[in-house]
């Protein structure tokens, strides 16, 4: 029963965020087999130009370390909030979010040449978390029963916490940074007096994201959830009469 529930959650998912995190466990569970080494993932300028490894370009996304905490942490956060926004903000607009998502790991590959970063999973999992936050403002977030903020604050309170695991805050900012460009190319500029919005989807992209018929027993993940994780949890906001 558990695994026919599990069978119907993972063909719930809607297709991108079932691909990337497919692709995420997929490559974590390789490395852990010894089958790949994490020196044929890491993004290496020179070993993309001049020995042509190109799927360095994608691998640098995939893999968030060994099986542990910081990898169930990114990919309970990765899962949860690539979901969100694919069914919230891009529903029926699957072609629009895989633009996000390549917009998002270009910026970040040109921010790694120059900031000689190796693996871009966390700062691609804060760029989502930091769009859904700031499209959904009023949405109060409670992190590990201990901090109550809204939901703008989070990628911030991520970027606190990764501290206190002894990461790099260089990965995280340059999530928030491509977070916060795509939010204003898309949500701020475009609504600007004389704005338009720089960021169109390709007709090629459109009518290959088609939405299919979608099944009448689909449930989209909530965003809001009484139980479940106690960090990144979010409860809408009362109005104030």
């Amino acid at each position: 029963m558990a695994h026919m529930t599990f069978q119907q959650e993972y063909l719930q998912m809607p297709p991108v965020t079932r691909a990337y995190t497919t692709a995420c466990v997929a490559t974590t569970i390789l490395v852990q087999l010894d089958i790949v080494s994490p020196f044929q993932l890491y993004f290496n300028p020179i070993l993309i130009f001049r020995q042509y490894q190109l799927w360095r370009l994608v691998t640098t996304f995939l893999f968030f370390g060994t099986v542990g905490f910081n990898f169930l942490f990114n990919m309970i956060f990765t899962y949860r909030y690539c979901r969100m926004l694919e069914e919230g903000s891009f529903r029926g607009r699957t072609a629009d979010f895989f633009v996000m998502m390549v917009f998002g790991g270009v910026c970040m590959l040109l921010c790694a040449m120059f900031c000689s970063l190796l693996f871009l999973g966390q700062a691609f999992t804060i760029m989502l978390v930091y769009v859904w936050a700031r499209r959904n403002p009023h949405v109060r977030m409670n992190f590990f029963g201990l901090l109550n903020f809204q939901a703008p604050y989070l990628p911030w309170v991520l970027l606190g916490f990764s501290v206190l695991l002894g990461n790099s805050i260089l990965v995280d900012l340059v999530g928030i940074a491509v977070g916060h460009v795509y939010y204003f190319l898309e949500d701020v500029f475009p609504l600007r007096s004389g704005g338009i919005r720089l960021l169109k989807t390709p007709q090629f992209l459109q009518q290959l994201f088609e939405p299919r018929t979608e099944d009448p027993a689909y449930n989209p993940i909530p965003e809001e959830r009484p139980g479940g994780f106690a960090w990144g949890e979010g409860q809408q906001q009362q109005q104030q009469q």
